[in-house]
């Protein structure tokens, strides 16, 4: 009562003996503050430890397995490939089951072989908030794990002290990433904690019952909004800590809400997340999105409308004006939707009709609707699955081309092929049936819209001609090339088209010709089928059936192009001239077509001197020419690179893609993975109603002759220009580390706004990338009004799931380059 008394002076007190009293009393409370806080100082330190989490609070972590791997996960550089594949997602040593019998299942460290325990793809969120137990220790939650007994904290409280001595917490947090690098620095850690035990029973239940809640929450995923605040308040989460990503709603992760581990944040918390919150706001603001003002409107290609080069060509000829002629500047604009665009028709019925709106175009319907190309029936456009050369049905004319030519072998020996001139791809689409895939191509001419027809759907295809530059394709990767009354003139110039098909034919791989002048007696056709006929002789071509479709009325011509160098050598007349050896067949990127023929590879280890395993056997195998002294993308012996990167999208796919990300895989059709290396995404759905156009860009290792080995797909680009297909083509587009190396060379406006052109309404972009990417590109995306279903990252690494919306700018820009 003196001492109350004393400090809220009220009334003053004269008396000497009385005043000598209260001296006293406060001296004697002094000294047992000092006592106190001498025997509780073993505590204090650990008390520092919470300032960088509350810092970081709204960083979604993950426990680092390896600093190596977190640091540059999946790059083109030695050494920094899916090792984390094959890791858990906890640095921590198990646990014995009667020490932490919840907490540590799924979650070790020691289940190193197991590839679907990779790190990468776990979502573990950071406390906000570390909770203060009465006595000055607290529950802390270190790199992204909450420890659940009082022990761990107590114990982790004592290293600091004796083992660091006594470092400050801001070092201990900054060094986060090392302090589970092994599992002996780990278990170094787990030993004493005597001390913990001179803890009250009362204190140490609550400190438990904090540390539980703690646990609920780490494991739960931020809803939108409102939501998150929710969450603060203890919700449970049933799901276990092994469980790679939530499902559902808990799935949607945003980096603009936090969970808080206590009832209240702190008003440090509260600032910094109004400070972010304002930041992103001016950020969204920052971002002036306008339409496209463009004479093809909803049609807008880039790189094939930029009409002002085209009207500059001196020549068309040779068909320059259906090439591609990429502005200096690739626009920020976006392209408008055509009235009335609805959510595309899934797959298979796509194959048979689409929305007459989505693709409003009759053109086509009027000059081929008679050969069952397409019709207009009511609000939608029918494909009877016809062509010109099938009139009666796909798949009758590919089961008449397999009896000609038994060595076809659809969906075995044949796997992928090049369709020529596609039309609207009716011969690609049923060639699925078969275990076929057709890289389908057509210029945008008078043909109206066939590719976008073709794509609509649910049939690969893309906008290209053959006219004075090489096909964006590797070297020797085709199976088959199909031509059906493909109006190219293979004959013409020593042959330069039908050369360029030569450079991507494998050896031993068939040309199928379906013409007129395979089977027709007019003068011009006489005369075009003796100039093929002399084309090919000369370049050993050997003529394998002519055959003729009684149904259809029409003749195939099968050719064969040689699988050694023999008749080369025994030639009378070296015309088409072999190409100079420098002359890399692979090189295909804005190169002039060359007139020459490359030689067969004859070294048993050299990519072309064997045909590939059957079909589906060739996508797990690794290909007989990838050896051992080889390095791989990311480091490794070229064979262990590869399994290793199948072995990672597996388990990604498996465990994140499929199940932890809110996908409706029905809805998804047309994919493409903008940064393939080996196609693993690709090969990892191979069970799914999918196709993949795998990207391998300019700037990238050439790994696509590897994808086309394993029977997938895909070509070379330069995601700084425009793709070469229509608006609205892909149901979901994969980004794995794209976005970071492409920002080096152009601006990711330009490169997110063509996302933006090629990606459908309603679908999906999951991207992989450094976390400042992803926050880039969060706020590109939420500036469109998209949906982001779901972000988090860990350790300088992120993934976004964002969804398109049917938004548009009200205000436009006029690209004067391609009005006409």
């Amino acid at each position: 009562m003196a001492l109350g008394n004393y400090s809220r002076v009220g009334n003053r007190r004269h008396n000497s003996s009385y005043c000598s009293t209260v001296t006293i009393a406060v001296f004697v409370g002094l000294c047992l503050i000092g006592v106190w806080m001498i025997t509780s100082s073993p505590a204090v330190p650990g008390q520092n430890v919470d300032v960088p989490a509350q810092e970081n609070k709204n960083e979604l972590k993950q426990v680092p397995e390896n600093n190596e791997i977190n640091t540059k996960q999946f790059e083109d550089n030695p050494g920094d490939l899916p090792e984390d594949a094959t890791k858990g997602d906890n640095s921590m040593p198990e646990e014995k089951p009667e020490e932490k019998p919840d907490a540590t299942k799924g979650d070790n460290s020691m289940a190193e072989e197991k590839p679907e325990e990779m790190p990468e793809e776990k979502t573990e969120e950071k406390s906000n908030e570390e909770t203060k137990s009465d006595d000055g220790s607290n529950a802390e939650t270190q790199n992204g794990v909450n420890h659940t007994e009082d022990e761990d904290t107590k114990t982790n409280d004592e290293e600091t002290n004796t083992e660091d001595g006594g470092k400050k917490a801001d070092d201990s947090e900054g060094n986060a990433a090392g302090q589970g690098d092994s599992e002996e620095s780990s278990a170094e850690k787990k030993p004493d904690t005597d001390e913990t035990e001179t803890k009250s029973d009362e204190n140490a239940r609550e400190d438990k019952g904090r540390e539980t809640r703690n646990d609920q929450v780490d494991e739960k995923v931020d809803q939108k909004d409102d939501e998150s605040d929710k969450s603060s308040g203890g919700q449970a989460n049933n799901q276990s800590s092994g469980e790679l990503l939530p499902s559902g709603a808990q799935s949607e992760l945003s980096n603009e809400t936090s969970t808080q581990s206590g009832s209240w944040s702190t008003q440090a918390a509260e600032s910094k997340n109004e400070k972010e919150t304002q930041q992103s706001s001016n950020q969204q603001k920052g971002y002036n999105w306008k339409l496209c003002n463009v004479t093809a409107g909803p049609d807008y290609i880039p790189c094939l409308d930029n009409l002002q080069a085209i009207r500059s060509l001196q020549s068309t000829k040779h068909y320059e004006h259906r090439e591609r002629h990429c502005p200096e500047e690739p626009p920020t604009c976006l392209v408008q939707l055509p009235e009335g665009y609805k959510r595309p028709i899934e797959w298979p019925t796509s194959r048979e009709k689409i929305w007459y709106h989505n693709v409003p175009h009759t053109q086509l319907a009027q000059y081929k609707g008679h050969q069952n190309w397409v019709k207009v029936t009511g609000e939608f456009l029918t494909f009877p699955g016809g062509g010109t050369q099938f009139q009666h049905g796909a798949l009758h004319y590919i089961d008449f081309l397999n009896e000609s030519v038994p060595d076809i072998a659809w969906g075995k020996r044949t796997r992928v092929i090049l369709d020529v001139g596609c039309g609207v791809a009716s011969f690609g689409g049923y060639l699925f049936d078969r275990d076929v895939l057709a890289m389908s191509f057509a210029p945008k001419d008078e043909h109206e819209a066939q590719i976008q027809f073709a794509l609509e759907r649910g049939i690969p295809a893309i906008s290209a001609v053959m006219g004075t530059k090489r096909l964006p394709y590797p070297g020797r990767v085709f199976d088959a090339v199909h031509c059906a009354r493909c109006r190219v003139p293979w004959h013409i110039e020593g042959g330069k088209l039908l050369l360029e098909l030569n450079r991507v034919l494998r050896p031993g791989g068939l040309f199928v010709w379906s013409a007129t002048p395979v089977y027709q007696k007019l003068a011009e056709d006489v005369e075009i089928w003796q100039a093929m006929n002399e084309l090919t002789k000369a370049m050993c071509w050997e003529l394998v059936s002519i055959n003729k479709d009684a149904l259809n009325g029409v003749g195939v011509a099968t050719y064969r192009k040689p699988a050694s160098n023999d008749c080369y050598e025994k030639r009378s007349k070296q015309e088409p001239p072999l190409c100079e050896a420098s002359d890399d067949p692979n090189a295909a990127w804005n190169l002039p077509l060359q007139a020459c023929m490359h030689k067969v590879p004859v070294d048993s280890l050299e990519r072309g001197s064997q045909w590939p395993e059957e079909w589906p056997a060739r996508l797990d195998k690794t290909p007989y020419w990838m050896l051992s002294s080889q390095v791989g993308v990311y480091g490794k012996p070229a064979p262990e690179d590869f399994a290793a990167d199948y072995e990672h999208w597996k388990w990604v796919v498996s465990n994140s893609y499929l199940n932890g990300i809110e996908l409706n895989w029905s809805s998804v059709r047309n994919a493409m993975d903008m940064r393939s290396v080996y196609g693993g995404f690709a090969a990892a759905l191979k069970e799914l109603n999918v196709w993949v156009m795998n990207v391998v860009t300019v700037d990238s290792p050439d790994t696509l002759p590897i994808i086309y080995e394993r029977g997938l797909f895909g070509i070379y680009h330069d995601w700084c220009e425009s793709f070469n297909t229509y608006p609205r083509s892909y149901d979901l587009l994969h980004a794995d580390h794209l976005f970071s190396k492409v920002k080096k060379r152009c601006g990711l406006v330009a490169v997110f706004a063509e996302v933006d052109r090629i990606l459908r309404p309603e679908g999906k972009l999951i991207v992989r990338d450094k976390t400042e990417i992803i926050n880039e590109l969060e706020n590109m995306a939420r500036s469109m009004q998209w949906e982001v279903s779901m972000t988090y990252s860990k350790d300088k690494e992120g993934l976004l799931c964002v969804q398109k919306s049917m938004w548009r700018p009200k205000e436009s820009e006029t690209i004067t380059y391609a009005i006409a």
